[in-house]
């Protein structure tokens, strides 16, 4: 099939669906990571969290549960990588054999399209869960480095390389959480695009379900009282 008979599949309403879909992942990314200073988002916080816990680490004499913290942080990256791995061998199985979901399709009174539409309707499934594994891996290697660099922190006080590696080891730590809560939110997208398995106009209201969901989780949630000290 060429490119002009897959272009014939697919409407303006999947075009601008699948925009909508993409504009919406940038920009929700955007805003939660760049917050205007009036608005924090939760990940902006606990980026200070990270500094603040920092910024003490030198002082203290016994830094095992610090070491148990990032290990736990660490687990959690390579659980999601994990998962995001299992969760593209599935969707590139269903992309290889669109049978399951055609007899669906036909099961709910829906007309099963041609397989390539199907295969194409999975394809920012699959997308969005590649970006999610590489965001997780690179987050957990970059919890690696922290981790190096908090052993790196000398244990004498008062030692003046003290402060600037703990530094060193915040600003990791806080890139690591960033690429960990871009690959979440690549996560939520995926299912998002599973929408349009039901047509263009399914896959605008999932964009907009998980859009909501993002930000008021970030700006609007019980949890961001607490970090912002209102809980």
């Amino acid at each position: 099939m060429q490119m002009t008979d897959l272009l014939a599949l697919l409407t303006l309403t999947d075009m601008v669906a699948l925009g909508v879909l993409v504009l919406a992942w940038v920009g929700i990314g955007w805003i939660i990571d760049h917050p205007p200073a009036r608005l924090p988002s939760v990940s902006a916080m606990m980026g200070d969290v990270h500094r603040a816990w920092m910024a003490d680490y030198p002082a203290r004499e016994n830094r095992i549960f610090d070491g148990q913290i990032v290990g736990s942080l660490r687990q959690g990256t390579s659980f999601f990588a994990s998962t995001s791995i299992l969760a593209i061998g599935g969707v590139l199985a269903l992309i290889g054999n669109t049978a399951p979901l055609q007899g669906v399709a036909a099961e709910i009174g829906t007309t099963p399209g041609p397989t390539l539409l199907w295969q194409v309707r999975l394809l920012p499934v699959a997308l969005f869960l590649t970006h999610a594994f590489l965001k997780f891996v690179w987050s957990h290697r970059i919890f690696g480095y922290g981790s190096i660099m908090m052993a790196a922190v000398p244990g004498a006080l008062g030692d003046p390389a003290g402060p600037p590696r703990a530094r060193q080891a915040a600003e990791l730590n806080v890139r690591a959480m960033l690429n960990f809560n871009a690959g979440l939110r690549s996560m939520y997208f995926a299912l998002g695009a599973l929408g349009w398995l039901l047509g263009p106009w399914a896959l605008l209201g999932t964009t907009a379900v998980v859009t909501w969901l993002l930000f008021t989780r970030e700006f609007w949630s019980h949890a961001r009282n607490v970090v912002a000290g209102r809980g």
